[in-house]
């Protein structure tokens, strides 16, 4: 299938980019990069995140093919999700993604920096 003009909201390559670049995933991967984890063990590492939206994420990763869920049979049942080699596949682009973060830091700062400035000198005085 190829790309859709303009990113129409229905354009299928941009549903998936939504899902792969959304708030979480992109963590969610990383994290599974250091090898099969629990859910708890996802949580306990990505600060912030709620047990609705891992459990989100995680399915939407799985069914995008990019996590493998695999239940172990103990007492109680656990669950265990993996990264799969199509997952594996994201991760050059999202380190290149971080290491942009990382180089290009100071330069955001030095832009938000001014942009507030800028918009705190042009406020209406109360």
């Amino acid at each position: 299938m190829s790309p859709c003009p303009r990113f129409a909201a229905d354009c299928p390559n941009r549903v998936l980019f939504d899902q792969i670049a959304d708030k979480w995933s992109m963590m969610v991967l990383a994290v599974l990069d250091d090898g099969p984890q629990r859910f708890n063990a996802i949580r306990r590492r990505l600060e912030g995140v709620t047990q609705k939206a891992l459990t989100q994420c995680l399915r939407r990763l799985e069914r995008n093919g990019l996590v493998a869920r695999r239940v172990i049979p103990t007492s109680p049942v656990g669950v265990e999700y993996a990264i799969t080699p199509l997952g594996r596949s994201l991760q050059v682009p999202f380190r290149a993604l971080y290491a942009w973060t990382a180089e290009n830091l100071p330069e955001v700062e030095r832009a938000r920096n001014a942009f507030d400035g800028t918009m705190a000198a042009s406020a209406p005085a109360s």
